[in-house]
């Protein structure tokens, strides 16, 4: 099918059908959701290369990685997410990988003086983080994935950390556990940050305070977290549950308490942050594992679509998603052990 065969189907002039795939602001979202939904049905796809020479456009996305921690399977399944829909809109995805901070930054300003992407996906952002502030200067549209505040206006996309942390440590506190061990992300990036004032919330709202002896920041690996819950383990009086901040931390932490002895859902509980992995099933694990549980792969879907919103036209201000994250009990939390 060809543009004009379209346009005769919609009674709608070539140059409106035009605007309305290509996501031109000055085309109403009523009529921007016909084209869209009669193109679909009528299987009309727009030349990609035709595309590109039309809209002034380079058909590409940016993500940039720093440092192999950053290749493991949270981004694996969160590419997917992304790759797959942008797949569906023929664009293509630029990755690329660096070594540091001001390599990241560097690679950045590359993108912006090639033109070789329309957009960036920035991901895993810190309090006040600097790559926003840069892209803003550099004029290159982005969308987090996580919050941050510069003070400006971002578009955005998260999960209720702060909310899913929470309610994790109240329920591992009804069950009357009082040593609650979190193993958290890096400190700095904003997710941490949220996910540790959600755990102390839980905490003071009993009366209770935080040992910082009980608190460690990583990046998730099993390796890091066996480490890290193995010291724990050796403090006396030792923790009687644990909140892994990954399924990844949460292996780690499975076998410290299995070489400590130590039985999973009676002797220690655990919840663990699950982002779904179709290979680390939390439901055939044994003991089944209690999670706080969020799609990782669906929030990389849903920020290829906003992206596109961004570069139809939508106001950064309007683009503000915030999930919530569901508590999924299993068998890793039971009572605390008496005596």
């Amino acid at each position: 099918m060809r543009l004009k065969d379209l346009a005769e189907h919609l009674g709608l002039s070539q140059t409106t059908v035009s605007r309305a795939l290509n996501g031109y602001p000055e085309v109403n979202e009523a009529t921007r959701r016909r084209v869209a939904e009669a193109a679909n049905l009528l299987g009309y796809r727009p030349n990609a290369s035709a595309l590109r020479l039309a809209t002034g456009r380079a058909g590409a996305v940016g993500l940039v990685l720093r440092g192999a921690d950053e290749l493991g399977p949270h981004m694996s399944e969160f590419l997917s997410g992304v790759g797959s829909y942008m797949a569906s809109q023929e664009i293509d995805m630029l990755v690329s990988t660096v070594a540091s901070h001001q390599e990241e930054l560097a690679a950045y300003r590359r993108l912006a003086a090639s033109q070789k992407v329309d957009a960036v996906i920035l991901h895993s952002p810190t309090i006040s983080d600097e790559r926003a502030e840069l892209l803003m200067d550099l004029k290159i549209p982005f969308v987090l994935h996580g919050r941050t505040n510069i003070g400006h206006p971002v578009a955005w996309l998260d999960i209720d950390n702060t909310s899913a942390l929470e309610r994790a440590t109240s329920h591992l506190l009804d069950l009357g556990h009082r040593r609650i061990a979190l193993l958290n992300g890096v400190k700095g990036r904003t997710f941490a940050q949220h996910r540790e004032i959600g755990y102390r919330a839980a905490l003071t709202a009993r009366g209770l305070t935080v040992d910082p002896a009980l608190v460690g920041n990583s990046v998730f690996t099993d390796e890091i977290a066996f480490r890290m819950a193995q010291a724990m383990l050796e403090q006396r009086p030792r923790p009687t549950a644990f909140l892994a901040g990954s399924m990844m931390t949460a292996l780690g932490v499975f076998r410290a308490i299995r070489q400590a002895g130590l039985e999973l859902g009676s002797d220690v509980s655990m919840i663990a942050h699950d982002d779904v992995f179709p290979y680390l099933n939390a439901d055939n694990m044994y003991p089944t594992m209690s999670t706080t549980r969020s799609s990782i792969r669906q929030a990389g879907t849903r920020i290829a679509e906003l992206i596109m919103q961004i570069l139809a036209g939508k106001p950064l201000a309007d683009v503000h998603e915030l999930w919530p994250v569901e508590l999924v009990l299993r068998e890793s939390s039971g009572p605390a052990p008496k005596g």
